[in-house]
């Protein structure tokens, strides 16, 4: 099972028995020609819309017939909506969640765990990044990690009631961890940049989302989008309700479980693409464009950033808890899943993924 990208403007997608028909028209602009592309229906899982494409709807209830979900951007990469099936019907699971998400102190342990792992996940690429180069500003910042991660040891670190929990001091300790974060991020953010190479150096001063205020920086904020899309998926997949989480507040419209369960992904999955794409000189400064301070892919660089991040998904690692091959797109569903049976009662506490 797989992702289908549709970025071509103007394409069409039709149901042609149990395949999906892409017709993509000539644009005399660019010099593509008309063609079409055919792709089997039982091999796609989810399907990312980029601007004007037109899918017909007997594709779209064939998609949402087989729990494909469909997700629609604009042209340039802004979340626009999302269609998808009937919900998963574990009730008892979405109640579980309601009721941990209201406990300050149950809450607390899975907004640590997402948070040790984002820690750990960020000092291991800056320590590998850093094998080579042995720069001290990346040394230090990588310390600095380690030492907010021994901070963590004084809040709980294993998704567990304790024996007499107290709300005010989780909801005081929950306060601590977001400062944790903060600081990590401060310092693993600092440095990022030194860690391009080529043309690239210097052109990362810190973490801007809104806008993006260079190249790299908008390279993270349209994966950590995509990121964030397929963990909805995922979470949905498991019978979750995505928009109720424990680490990020829950709003109106924001995916809160998702950007939860993504903080463990960010690094090992969007992070390194950045870093590969632009090291490796397989995206240039022609494949980005700015408008009024804000930076964002060419259709172009799109193309060849979705291609190297779907690369980065099907990888195959060895997982922290099952000790088997999995690919990284596995992974995000398996975290769901062993959420989920903590919150069941099924496990006596709630893993968390690292990297090597």
């Amino acid at each position: 099972m797989s992702m289908l990208y549709l970025t071509e403007q103007n394409a069409s997608v039709r149901l042609d028995d149990q395949t999906l028909l892409v017709n993509i028209p000539e644009d005399k602009q660019t010099g593509r020609e008309a063609h079409r592309v055919r792709v089997p229906l039982g091999k796609v899982h989810q399907v990312v819309v980029y601007g004007n494409v037109t899918l017909t709807t007997p594709a779209i209830a064939a998609l949402l017939e087989q729990k494909a979900e469909i997700t629609y951007l604009t042209r340039f990469g802004k979340f626009v909506g999302r269609v998808s099936g009937d919900d998963h019907k574990h009730g008892q699971l979405r109640l579980i969640q309601r009721r941990a998400h209201d406990d300050p102190t149950l809450a607390l342990h899975v907004a640590t765990a997402c948070v040790r792992s984002k820690l750990h996940n960020q000092r291991t690429l800056l320590l590998r990044s850093n094998r080579g180069q042995n720069d001290g500003h990346i040394g230090a910042a990588a310390e600095i990690i380690g030492q907010l991660m021994k901070r963590l040891d004084d809040l709980p670190s294993e998704a567990g009631p304790p024996p007499d929990p107290s709300r005010p001091q989780a909801e005081t300790a929950s306060g601590s961890l977001l400062g944790l974060e903060g600081s990590a991020a401060a310092a693993y953010f600092g440095v990022y940049g030194d860690l391009f190479i080529n043309e690239w150096q210097g052109v990362f001063t810190g973490r801007h989302k809104r806008p993006p205020t260079d190249p790299i920086n908008a390279l993270l904020s349209y994966g950590y989008v995509i990121l964030t899309n397929q963990a909805v998926a995922a979470a949905q997949i498991v019978g979750f309700d995505p928009y109720v989480g424990f680490l990020h507040s829950t709003q109106y419209g924001k995916p809160a479980l998702a950007l939860d369960v993504i903080e463990m992904f960010r690094v090992p999955i969007v992070d390194s693409v950045v870093l590969t794409l632009l090291n490796n000189r397989m995206l240039c400064p022609d494949d980005f464009e700015e408008g009024l301070g804000s930076w964002r892919l060419t259709d172009a660089g799109r193309k060849v950033f979705l291609q190297k991040y779907e690369e980065r998904l099907n990888t195959e690692i060895i997982h922290p808890v099952f000790k088997t091959k999995v690919t990284y797109r596995r992974c995000l569903e398996l975290q769901m899943r062993l959420l989920s049976r903590w919150l069941l009662g099924e496990l006596k506490r709630f893993r968390e993924f690292h990297t090597r």
